[in-house]
């Protein structure tokens, strides 16, 4: 269980339809940028909903998406941290968006998932999903965040104080920035949102193998 502040995350099938439906587009862009071979071809994914996340690597994103995932599904209690609350707030309005302009692609990344949904492909379902992370008792401060990149530390610090933001509650979105790698328990933190055959494909995708001569 995933508890954000005083409440819960519901485990409900909107909260797997968003972490699903996020996870399958930023992997298929990824896909698509290693079709390219252009290591430019960055600034997307799901968590660019934050604006302070921007410039976190996709495959990282992928990463930070399971392991809340993981907490999410988890039997035991865990207390969310600030970048968790970004990954919820993330999922939720990246699908809500594909929902309302590519509503057949939500089919499709839903096809051959562990949980069977019927639903019906709306705008009725968009404001469903939104307010699955808007009815959570967050304040929204991997929001604020964002504002304190160009200021001076000084002017900053005052700001903060202004907003009661927690300095060492922050430091966890400092961290994600310098994380450049798949954490080991990636593919474990799948489990529940991905069947163990679609786990092995992500995977390859995650973590290519070098290409040898044998190969070419």
């Amino acid at each position: 269980m995933l508890n954000i502040s005083t409440d819960t995350l519901p485990r409900t099938c909107l909260s797997y339809l968003a972490f699903r439906i996020a996870f399958q587009d930023t992997l298929e862009r990824i896909v698509l940028a290693d079709q390219m071979d252009d290591i430019s071809f960055d600034g997307f994914g799901y968590l660019t909903e934050v604006p302070f996340l921007r410039a976190v690597p996709p495959r990282v994103q992928l990463d930070l998406l399971a392991s809340t995932w993981a907490k999410h599904f988890s039997a035991e209690s865990h207390a969310g941290t600030l970048v968790d609350e970004s990954v919820v707030y993330a999922v939720c309005e990246t699908t809500a968006r594909l929902v309302e302009n590519e509503s057949e692609d939500i089919i499709r990344f839903l096809r051959g998932g562990p949980m069977d949904i019927q639903l019906v492909v709306d705008h009725f379902l968009a404001s469903e999903v939104r307010r699955l992370h808007l009815s959570l008792p967050n304040e929204g401060d991997f929001l604020l965040i964002s504002q304190f990149e160009d200021m001076q530390p000084d002017a900053a610090d005052r700001l903060k104080i202004k907003f009661h933001l927690d300095a060492q509650r922050l430091e966890c979105m400092f961290e994600t920035l310098a994380q450049y790698h798949v954490s080991p328990e990636f593919a474990e933190n799948l489990s529940g949102l991905f069947h163990p055959d679609e786990v092995q494909k992500i995977d390859s995708v995650m973590n290519p193998r070098p290409v040898s001569k044998d190969d070419r």
